[in-house]
């Protein structure tokens, strides 16, 4: 196609690109998480530490945070450590709760939140936590 005697050029489109957020791309997110409470007293088993997960979502967030579907994977009573999935769209309700969560049975206590991924398999192995015989 000429135009006044030069080429005319095909012009690339414009800003066609697509954003791809992987945070949506997700269904589930992980979070490896630490509870820690004071010396003495008793440890929660896990139907309690769920529990403990529940209450910590209705104090900040009623009935409708208590309500997100949150699995506890793993959970070892001994360094009172778990794994949690949540929906992606629940991460920020079921972090600020547990961040927000202050006492335990009339005890102080406090969530670390060690690690978050959309990958279980990212959680799965620490390097630095290795037992090594």
């Amino acid at each position: 196609a000429r135009r006044g005697g030069r080429m005319a050029r095909a012009e690339p489109p414009g800003a066609t690109f697509e954003r791809r957020v992987l945070r949506s791309a997700a269904e589930h997110h992980y979070l490896r998480v630490r509870l820690e409470l004071p010396d003495g007293g008793a440890r929660p088993n896990v139907a309690q530490f769920k529990q403990l997960v529940v209450s910590a979502l209705r104090e900040l967030h009623g009935e409708v945070g208590a309500a997100l579907p949150v699995d506890v994977l793993t959970y070892e009573e001994k360094t009172l450590s778990a794994i949690l999935r949540v929906i992606s769209s629940g991460l920020v309700k079921l972090w600020s709760a547990l961040t927000l969560l202050g006492f335990y049975q009339n005890r102080r206590c406090a969530f670390r939140v060690l690690q978050t991924s959309p990958f279980l398999l990212a959680l799965s192995g620490n390097s630095r936590e290795l037992v090594l015989d």
